[in-house]
This record gives structure tokens, sequence and C-alpha cells, in this order.
């Protein structure tokens, strides 16, 4: 669930005048519409010289009056939806997001978030059964691009490594 809540929220496209409370609900139905709940924030906004949980932006689905900005092309925001089992264990995936301008039409300024930050997701934690068409082929070209940037970079030992964590899922 947690790959599929990071995926709908990094794949969002929405209207310039939007912020984190309005897209929040699409990293969280994955969860919510199977009963459960992530008990943080979805994602905050990354400032300059390491100025980590930075305003006017985040991701939450309860109201903070100090996140309630609108996203702006340019800036970086995480997404990290996760999920903790008491006693249990937990998952977390965190991914950083550029916002980005997509197309303007008579609808108004569509914007979308670019992926920042390239490393491959476990599959052996991925259930593919409960993941869409849809959701496969996202986490497919996600890993196709994070192996594509990183492996010019690498031994061919790194890159066979990487290439079997970046595999095709189907």
């Amino acid at each position: 669930l947690t790959v599929n809540s990071n995926m709908h929220l990094a794949h969002a496209r929405f209207l310039y005048g939007c912020n984190g409370m309005n897209l929040d609900i699409l990293a969280r139905a994955p969860f919510w519409n199977r009963g459960l709940n992530f008990n943080h924030g979805t994602g905050h906004g990354v400032g300059y010289l390491m100025n980590i949980h930075e305003a006017p932006t985040g991701f939450r689905w309860q109201y903070r009056a100090n996140e309630t900005h609108p996203f702006e092309e340019g800036m970086v925001i995480t997404d990290e939806p996760g999920i903790y089992i008491a006693g249990s264990h937990g998952v977390r995936i965190e991914n950083e997001l550029l916002v980005c301008k997509g197309e303007k039409n008579e609808y108004g300024q569509f914007m979308y978030f670019e992926p920042i930050s390239y490393v491959p997701i476990d599959l052996d934690a991925i259930n593919p059964d409960i993941m869409t068409i849809e959701e496969k082929a996202w986490l497919n070209e996600y890993h196709e691009s994070v192996y594509n940037k990183l492996s010019p970079y690498l031994t061919q030992e790194e890159k066979d490594w990487l290439k079997e964590y970046t595999r095709k899922i189907s």
C-alpha cells in the first residue's frame, strides 16, 4: 500500500492554486479504502541550506494555518507515506518532488510533480497483486529512470545490482 500511496501523489496533475491539503487524499486513499491510516504528515517542504521542514507548504489532511500556500513552480516537497503497526513493523517510502508547470489551457494552469530523488523501491516488499496496471507501469517507468540516471556513474558490478533491483514487474 505504501508504494501505491507514494505513486498516486507523485503522479498528480492539478490546477495552480492547490495546496497540500487539497492533494493529501491522493496519498491516503489506498490506506483509507482499507480502513487504515498513517498518523503523520504525508510530506513537507524542503528548504535551502538544509531547512528540512520548511513552510509554507506540506501534505496533510488536517488544516494547518502555515501550510495553506499554493504549490509554486520550483518548490521541493517530500512524498513520504507510511504505515506503522504497533509492536510489529513499519514501512515508509520517501521521495523528493519538484513542483513543475504543466500545460495551460482554458481550464487554467496545470501543475505536476517531478521526482528528484532516484532510489529503487524494494520490489521484494511489494505485492503486485494489489497494484493496478497503471501503478505497475508507473513503478516500471520510475525504476527505468532510476537505472538510466544512476548507471553511468556505477561500476559494472554496481550496474548489475541496480538492474536487478529496478527490474520490471508484471
